[in-house]
């Protein structure tokens, strides 16, 4: 089993990033799976909270505080995301053999990845001069800070757009080590 992380800023191009890489795994013959460890988080804002993915912003003041704040801090539970995570994948790995993670923001997110699984791929998207729109608050959030003092990274790719994102992620494929299909 193989698992990509992909960390980065908000608005770097994670997701899309997650999703290209996704597909191009496709056209080689894997089953990838693409997830994020805030999962729960957004299950709690849609479930409890009223929160609708179509038609409202991502409720990132709430996310902070609920995955942080009340999660990890108020409740001590600084491994909550990750222990359901790592049951999802054991779950999912009945189905899938690739799965390609993409809201890494933690050191220890990646730390503890890395220790867990044998074979993982670490990548930070970066998005030079990009307005992400976030508040004074949010951006100085340890979820927008901590990233930057992680520096033990496989892949840096930067987000000049679509394209070169999709050659970056044919080219993270090419020089990975994945069983032959």
């Amino acid at each position: 089993m193989k698992i990509f992380i992909i960390g980065g800023l908000a608005g770097s191009g994670k997701t899309t990033f997650g999703e290209l890489l996704k597909e191009e795994l496709k056209d080689y013959g894997y089953k990838p799976c693409v997830m994020q460890i805030t999962n729960p988080l957004y299950l709690y804002a849609m479930n409890y909270f009223n929160w609708d993915p179509k038609t409202d912003e991502k409720p990132r003041e709430f996310l902070q505080k609920m995955g942080i704040e009340i999660i990890k801090e108020k409740l001590g539970k600084t491994n909550f995301l990750l222990n359901r995570l790592y049951e999802d994948i054991e779950i999912l790995n009945n189905f899938f053999d690739v799965f390609i993670i993409t809201d890494a923001r933690l050191i220890n997110e990646f730390l503890s990845i890395k220790a867990k699984y044998d074979d993982v791929v670490s990548i930070k998207l970066i998005r030079k001069n990009y307005d992400n729109k976030l508040s004074d608050n949010e951006k100085n959030h340890i979820t927008e800070k901590e990233i930057e003092l992680y520096n033990d990274f496989d892949y840096i790719v930067e987000n000049k757009g679509i394209e070169s994102l999709k050659e970056k992620a044919l080219e993270i494929i090419h020089n990975t080590e994945l069983e032959d299909r």
